[in-house]
């Protein structure tokens, strides 16, 4: 199991639940709710580059491994 794409995962879900509590009222200023959503996006996106990441270093470090037992 890969723990660490589980947090990730786990974090994303967390953000929609934050974001649900957080959500605009009508008589909140017009510009909460743009910026929820940037907020939430921008976090979901963070979250996918650091899960990318991790997979590249995986790869770099199977990959290496690979090489050094072939030597």
């Amino acid at each position: 199991m890969d723990w660490k794409g589980l947090g990730y995962l786990v974090s994303i879900v967390s953000v929609f639940f934050l974001g649900a509590i957080a959500w605009p009222k009508d008589s909140d200023p017009w510009w909460q709710l743009p910026a929820l959503i940037l907020g939430m996006g921008t976090s979901i996106v963070g979250m996918a580059c650091r899960y990318k990441a991790h997979l590249d270093q995986t790869r770099e470090l199977r990959k290496t491994e690979a090489e050094a037992r072939g030597r």
